[in-house]
């Protein structure tokens, strides 16, 4: 089973800025919403079996692994996994979504998911994204991989063999788990 779950929120999530590969620090509403997570996983991990945390190198993602573990009583190591990092947006990261509907105003009010002119195409993501997926799908170990708002809906969007205008709009909560079962996912507020 792959539980899939987004960094807390960070500075740049709270100012409404795109961040992509560059990084910014959790919010102390961030941490709060990492340990909501790690205290749901808990509840799970005390059940037994087999559990592995997998993370983007990015460090809003490896600080919410961490806080993850610690909440759940995780003693493992966390593991880095490049896959896991969040798509590159290329001249946007950075930006403020006001100055993206400038640059864009035809996307005022749409979602900018994979609309950068530089940035890391569905033809290079999903493949990537999808490659960490296939290798932990099936099996007896429970996976919980760390990863991003783009990236978690590339993930999803592959496990569900949806196109990009339906991943475009799926939702990218802070504060949830999304199990990643047989042809559903199922989602679970950690509020």
């Amino acid at each position: 089973m792959i539980y899939l779950t987004r960094h807390g929120q960070t500075e740049f999530n709270r100012d409404q800025r795109l961040q992509g590969r560059i990084d910014s620090p959790l919010t102390e509403l961030g941490v709060a919403q990492a340990r909501q997570v790690g205290a749901w996983f808990g509840e799970r991990m005390r059940s037994g079996g087999d559990w592995t945390i997998a993370a983007s190198p990015l460090g809003r993602t490896q600080a919410t692994a961490r806080l993850i573990a610690e909440a759940a009583g995780f003693a493992g190591e966390i593991e880095t996994d490049e896959r896991l990092i969040e798509l590159s947006i290329g001249s946007w990261e950075g930006l403020a979504r006001h100055e993206i509907e400038v640059l864009r105003p035809d996307l005022a009010g749409e979602p900018f998911f994979m609309h950068s002119p530089d940035g890391e195409p569905w033809d290079v993501a999903a493949p990537r994204l999808g490659g960490f997926l296939a290798e932990h799908a099936g099996g007896d170990r429970q996976v919980i991989a760390v990863t991003h708002a783009g990236a978690g809906k590339v993930m999803r969007g592959v496990h569900l063999g949806l196109d990009l205008a339906a991943v475009r709009h799926l939702d990218v909560p802070q504060d949830a788990v999304f199990a990643l079962r047989p042809g559903s996912i199922e989602r679970f507020d950690c509020v």
